[in-house]
């Protein structure tokens, strides 16, 4: 993964936490799909809600997409929180856009991919959390076969598990987040979402997820 920008993660981070987009609960933890206990909850789509949130992020993903993707030259939004934000992207950099499932439709024309993407043609996935990277990884492994060349991935916020950093490079997938539980946590402390003795819990979460809490 791409090194990180400080100021803009504590930015995001701030601003995810004031649209409570992020919700931080250690004491009553939240239970994820997948049987997970997690004292966080993310729900990036609420930031869309805010116009301040929406354009800052908005701004910074493309920003992000310009000097770590370049050559990228078409945007593809991962269904189906990132496909807003791809939007959103591929318009401010007047860019062609389409969104990619992570598996075919069940129903209809079948399609996994919605919109028009060329053979070789350079794209840059965009996707609002990464938290194992299963389903991201997925749709970049629907493009190439569609012989679409992935040239990587943006993301507004990551976890920073261990299994996503492996999970990208066995796929050769270069992510860039905007921000990450790191600078989370710091900047929800110091905002006084959270409590110094709770930064510890916080923290041994991020390392055993799967056993955390029980």
């Amino acid at each position: 993964m791409n090194p990180i920008d400080i100021k803009i993660a504590r930015r995001v981070a701030a601003l995810l936490l004031e649209a409570k987009a992020i919700k931080l609960s250690p004491q009553n933890p939240f239970q994820w799909s997948s049987g997970w206990l997690s004292p966080i909850y993310c729900d990036n789509r609420v930031a869309l809600s805010y116009p301040a949130a929406r354009n800052y992020i908005k701004e910074q993903l493309a920003n992000l997409v310009k000097s770590r993707f370049p050559e990228a030259r078409a945007v593809a939004g991962v269904a189906t929180a990132g496909i807003p934000q791809g939007a959103l992207i591929a318009d401010l950099l007047e860019m062609p856009f389409a969104y990619v499932r992570p598996e075919p439709k069940k129903h209809g024309m079948g399609n996994q991919i919605e919109g028009r993407l060329e053979k070789g043609q350079k794209v840059v996935l965009v996707e609002d959390l990464v938290s194992t990277g299963g389903s991201s990884l997925k749709v970049a492994d629907a493009l190439r076969q569609a012989q679409v060349e992935v040239v990587g991935m943006v993301a507004i916020f990551t976890y920073g598990f261990e299994t996503a950093a492996l999970n990208f490079a066995d796929k050769s997938v270069d992510l860039a987040v905007l921000s990450d539980y790191n600078h989370l946590i710091e900047v929800a402390l110091a905002e006084g979402h959270i409590r110094q003795d709770e930064v510890e819990t916080l923290a041994n979460w991020r390392k055993s997820p799967e056993i955390w809490g029980r």
